[in-house]
């Protein structure tokens, strides 16, 4: 089990994550299991945009000591990857300088390009 959150007093009491996993609010479920969710992006970035989120929180993936639970998390993101696309960006964006936006673990699965994929993040 990782540490408490370091970034506790800067995250709500519920992520916006958080509440999708308990269903409050609506989104696109692409898989689930015990331990991860997977949605579709509502802002999308590529053709195709999966979020692949841990249900146990941590803030930022360096949160993430457990060598076992990092790796699940990215068996898990490919996993998704792989059921969704041949050919497919894995992306992790850490804290705010990083692109973060949500502060909750996520994996980022982006694919579906025509062609060559563009460089960088976006389409």
């Amino acid at each position: 089990m990782p540490p408490a959150s370091l970034y506790s007093d800067l995250m709500p009491d519920k992520t916006l994550f958080e509440r999708i996993i308990d269903r409050e609010i609506p989104s696109q479920i692409v898989y689930e299991d015990d331990d991860y969710i997977a949605i579709r992006d509502i802002a999308p970035k590529a053709p195709v945009h999966l979020l692949v989120i841990p249900k146990h929180v941590s803030a930022r993936v360096d949160e993430i000591t457990d060598a076992g639970e990092m790796g699940r998390l990215w068996l898990t993101a490919v996993r998704v990857a792989r059921e969704h696309l041949s050919d497919y960006r894995l992306i992790v964006n850490v804290g705010s300088g990083g692109g973060q936006e949500v502060f909750h673990t996520h994996v980022h699965v982006l694919g579906g390009w025509e062609g060559a994929h563009p460089v960088g993040f976006g389409t």
